[in-house]
């Protein structure tokens, strides 16, 4: 049985969980929100995208601009809805929509895959910022 995403649960138990070998180490190594970040982009780098596909998962690096607007820089999210100007996503740091501009994304979006998530979501990486007013 196919879930919302078009996975059914022995297509996800067949994916490799990349991030689960590097969890407890990188949890053991730093509490910087950036070297976390830095090690996450590495062990997802095979697979970046410029653009992402409704439905599926990123984490990605991302710069606001909008004076006093509170951001994750770090976010992770499960894409909703593309637009000319950006994407619509469910923010897990957050657990709420949040949109996101293309000038505003620091570089490629890294896919994650679905049986990842928990892994990502169990490692302090979310950095949570205001844009100076």
């Amino acid at each position: 049985m196919e879930d919302d995403f078009g996975l059914d649960g022995e297509e996800q138990q067949q994916e490799e969980n990349r991030i689960r070998q590097y969890l407890s180490d990188l949890n053991n190594r730093t509490n910087d929100q950036e070297e976390m970040m830095l090690e996450i982009m590495q062990v997802l780098n095979e697979t970046v995208t410029p653009v992402p596909d409704v439905g599926n998962f990123y984490t990605f690096v991302y710069n606001a601009k909008t004076p006093g607007e509170e951001y994750d820089q770090h976010p992770l999210i499960a894409c909703m809805e593309l637009f000319q100007w950006g994407f619509r996503g469910l923010n897990f740091h957050w657990r709420k929509y949040r949109n996101y501009t293309w000038n505003e994304l620091a570089g490629q979006l890294y896919i994650v895959q679905r049986n990842e998530l928990d892994d990502l979501l169990a490692i302090p990486y979310a950095k949570f910022l205001r844009v100076p007013s």
